[in-house]
C-alpha cells in the first residue's frame, strides 16, 4: 500500500492515478480516520485535486468500483433479468419517480431505487414518500425481491451498508467545494446504483438554473460520463438531459407531489412532467431490451394499471390502507397567490429560490419536516400574462412577509420578451 503522500503528490502533478492507488484510499476511506493513514485532510487533498486536476474515465471507473466494492452488492437483476433503475440529479418539484415506477411494473418491466433525501434546494424521493402515512423505506435484498414478485417495484432508502466508502467523501465535499466535481458526483452516484444491481439504469440529468449544474455543456458532460461508466462496470445505461428551468409539473412540496402522482395515475398530470416521464421510461425499457411504447404507457394510465401498482406497492411496504383508499393531501392551511406586477410574458422563473424558500418554509424552527408547505405554478415559462394575473400560490402555516416578497421575486415579466424564445427545450437524449 502507498503512502497517502506519494499518492496526492502524483494527482497534484495531474498524472492519472492507478486501479490499485485509488483502491487504497477507498479503503482508507472506509476504514475510518483513526485507523488509516487516510484521515479527514489526505482525503480533503485528493477531492480537491480530483476537481482541479480532474479523473479520467479509467479513473472515475475504478473509484466507482472501488466505492462499489465498499460495500453491500445486491445484484437484483440474477432474479430479475429485466429489472431496471432511474436517477435524477435534482430538481424542484421532480415528481417522476414516483410515477415511472408504477407505470414500467404495470408494462412488465421491474423496477427497483434507492432514494436520497432533501438535498440543498431539491426535494427527495424519500421524504416525499414518508409523507404517506405509515410507509416505510428501509428495504434489504429480501424485502425488495418479496416486492418486486408481488407488485413489479420495489422503493427504499440506501443502507448504511450500501457505498460506505462514498458517505464520508461525500461529506467532506460539501467542506471542499468539491461537489459540483463531475468524476466525484459519477463515482458517488454510480457506485450506490449500480450496488442494486439492475440490469439497466436510465439517468435524468437535469440543467437550467434550478439544476446542480446550470451549465448545459456540463449537464451534457455529466450524462455522457455516467453512461460511460456504467456501461464500463457491465451494465446498461441511457441518459436524457432535461430541463430545470422552471418547477416540474405543477405542485412542488412533499404532500403536494405525492398528490400530483395520483393526479398523473389518473389520466390528470401536468403535460411537461408526463413528457419527461413517458420518455424516461421509453429510454430505460429500450436499454433492457424490453421496449415499451408511448401508446401503452398512456394506457396504462387510462386503464387505472399503474395507480392500482402504486398503491399495491404502498400498502405492501406499510402504507396505511385506509388513507390510500381515500387519499387526502393535507397542504398547509395559509394560502398566498402570486400576482404578475405587470402585463407582458414569463419569462424567468428562479427555481433555485423557489425551492430553497419552500425547504426553509417547511423546516421553519423544527427539525421535522412540514409536509404541507407547498407552491402551486399557474403559469409557464412563455405564458403571455396581464397585469395582476396569478402566477402561482404559496401555501404556508403563517404569513411571513419576506419569504412571501422572496417568492415574488422569482418570477420576472418581460413586456416585450418573445414567448417562444423563452421555452427551453424539455428533454434532449445524447
Amino acid at each position: 500500500m502507498k503512502p497517502a503522500f506519494s499518492i496526492l503528490e502524483r494527482k497534484r502533478a495531474g498524472e492519472s492515478l492507478s486501479e490499485a492507488e485509488i483502491r487504497d484510499l477507498v479503503a482508507g476511506a472506509s476504514a475510518g480516520a483513526s485507523s488509516s493513514s487516510w484521515g479527514d485532510a489526505e482525503l480533503g487533498a485528493f477531492l480537491m485535486a480530483a476537481a482541479v486536476r480532474g479523473l479520467d474515465l479509467e479513473e472515475t471507473r475504478a473509484l466507482t468500483l472501488a466505492m462499489l466494492e465498499s460495500g453491500e452488492q445486491w445484484d437484483l437483476a440474477a432474479d430479475f433479468p429485466a429489472l431496471v433503475d432511474k436517477h435524477s440529479t435534482g430538481g424542484v418539484a421532480d415528481t417522476v419517480s414516483l410515477i415511472l415506477a408504477p407505470l414500467l411494473a404495470a408494462c412488465g418491466v421491474p423496477v427497483v431505487m434507492l432514494t436520497g433525501r432533501s438535498l440543498g434546494h431539491t426535494g427527495g424521493t424519500a421524504d416525499k414518500l414518508e409523507s404517506i402515512p405509515g410507509l416505510r423505506l428501509d428495504l434489504d435484498r429480501a424485502e425488495c425481491c418479496r416486492l418486486l414478485d408481488e407488485v413489479g417495484t420495489a422503493i427504499g432508502v440506501a443502507t448504511g451498508d450500501i457505498a460506505p466508502a462514498d458517505r464520508r467523501l461525500y461529506a467532506l465535499r460539501d467542506r471542499t467545494a468539491t461537489i459540483s466535481s463531475i468524476p466525484l458526483i459519477t463515482a458517488s452516484i454510480a457506485s450506490k446504483k449500480l450496488a442494486t444491481g439492475a440490469a439497466a439504469l436510465v439517468f435524468d440529468v437535469k440543467t437550467g438554473n434550478g439544476a446542480f449544474l446550470p451549465d448545459r455543456a456540463q449537464g451534457e458532460e455529466l450524462a455522457r460520463r455516467l453512461v460511460e461508466t456504467v456501461e464500463a462496470a457491465g451494465r446498461r445505461s441511457s441518459a436524457l438531459v432535461t430541463d430545470m428551468n422552471q418547477p416540474l409539473g405543477v405542485w412542488a412540496g412533499h404532500t403536494a407531489e405525492v398528490r400530483a402522482t395520483f393526479e398523473a395515475l389518473e389520466g390528470e398530470g401536468a403535460a411537461d412532467l408526463m413528457e419527461v416521464t413517458y420518455a424516461l421510461c421509453e429510454a430505460v425499457a429500450e436499454a433492457v431490451g424490453q421496449p415499451v411504447s408511448r401508446r401503452r404507457l398512456e394506457d396504462a394510465v387510462a386503464s387505472g394499471k399503474g395507480r392500482d401498482v402504486f398503491v399495491r406497492w404502498a400498502e405492501r411496504q406499510g402504507a396505511d390502507p385506509a388513507w390510500l383508499a381515500e387519499p387526502r393531501f393535507e397542504l398547509a392551511t395559509v394560502e398566498v397567490p402570486l400576482r404578475a406586477p405587470g402585463a407582458g410574458v414569463l419569462a424567468g422563473v428562479d427555481t433555485t429560490r423557489l425551492g430553497l424558500l419552500l425547504s426553509r418554509a417547511a423546516r421553519g424552527s423544527r427539525t421535522d419536516i412540514d409536509y404541507g408547505v407547498s407552491l402551486r405554478m399557474v403559469q409557464r415559462l412563455g405564458d403571455e400574462l396581464q397585469e395582476g394575473q396569478e402566477l402561482a400560490r404559496l401555501y404556508l402555516r403563517r404569513e411571513d412577509e419576506g419569504l412571501i416578497a422572496e417568492a415574488q421575486g422569482a418570477f420576472t415579466i418581460d413586456p416585450l420578451a418573445d414567448p417562444e424564445k423563452v421555452r427551453p427545450p424539455l428533454v434532449e437524449r445524447l
